[in-house]
């Protein structure tokens, strides 16, 4: 195999901190959209509905 047919190695390390990047703006995203659902009307109903839901699984309420 001759030198010209070789495939090059590129350096990635950038690609990387790339993907980092991208997963710590999702995460943080994700983070900021359950904060709001969970702060709102609809997650004081969702926390107490699933509470409930719970200690009757559990025998207590």
């Amino acid at each position: 195999m001759s030198l010209r047919h070789r495939p090059t190695r590129r350096d990635q390390r950038g690609i990387t901190t790339a993907e980092y990047a991208v997963g710590t703006a999702a995460g943080a995203g994700l983070a900021g959209l359950l904060f709001k659902l969970l702060t709102g009307g609809f997650g004081d109903q969702l926390l107490k509905t699933l509470f409930d839901h719970v200690l009757g699984l559990l025998g207590i309420g």
